[in-house]
């Protein structure tokens, strides 16, 4: 299986191929630049197809982190992503950008069954999107619905184990809740969404649950009547 992920959700532009199942045939490009996703996307998926001696109509899959994030970006991914599935007649994965980054940061952790990730990225107009994973064989398995809401607001989920904090919304910690960072060992306010571990995840779903057609693939704002206010003619 040929897969290809994409992700334009943050200030990170990445997009990766995995060929198979195993991590050893993945291979990624990444570059952080706020205002180059247009840009840069379609030329990393030329070289990654490329590299891998592959054309277009050798890709099976398509992925892409979905949301939420910025909202420029994910509209860009989605119309890549939905181009490509129309015109190669192929199924879409789309996966949490909150979650991606949640499975980065069981492998920059080494975190072990039962421990926890609070997610949190900044949402600006003072609000955070936040969302608790908890590691289950190595994948990040979501404790609860993702939210916007004020740091104030955030809350972790009751139950054992060692939570961790990861994410740009950490850089806001000190508005979190005492009973927030109080329970968390160590946090990483660095970690991006990337496509790596947009297609690993997107592997791993399309395996057990199949994809969605180019129509159905659509980012997820979470805070959706600002993104409704933006419409053309809203």
């Amino acid at each position: 299986m040929n897969l290809l992920a994409l992700d334009t959700s943050s200030e990170g532009c990445s997009a990766a191929l995995l060929r198979g199942a195993g991590d050893d045939r993945l291979t990624m490009r990444s570059e952080l630049a706020p205002r180059g996703h247009t840009r840069l996307l379609m030329p990393m998926i030329r070289e990654l197809l490329s590299e891998a001696g592959l054309a277009p109509a050798d890709l099976h899959v398509l992925a892409f982190a979905c949301g939420p994030g910025s909202f420029t970006g994910l509209r860009i991914a989605t119309g890549v992503v939905q181009g490509l599935a129309y015109g190669l007649d192929i199924p879409v994965v789309p996966v949490s950008s909150l979650q991606a980054v949640a499975a980065g940061a069981i492998d920059g952790f080494d975190l072990q069954d039962g421990d926890r990730v609070a997610v949190a990225f900044d949402a600006r107009m003072g609000e955070v999107y936040f969302a608790s994973y908890e590691c289950r064989y190595g994948k990040p398995l979501a404790l609860a619905s993702e939210r916007v809401c004020p740091p104030e607001e955030v809350s972790l989920e009751p139950g054992a184990g060692r939570w961790f904090g990861a994410g740009s919304g950490w850089r806001l910690q000190s508005q979190f809740p005492a009973a927030v960072t109080g329970a968390i060992e160590q946090a990483d306010d660095s970690l991006l969404p990337q496509a790596s571990w947009v297609a690993r995840l997107a592997a791993e779903s399309f395996a057990a649950f199949g994809g969605v057609v180019a129509a159905k693939a659509q980012p997820i704002y979470v805070r959706d009547e600002v993104a409704w206010q933006k419409l053309p003619g809203r």
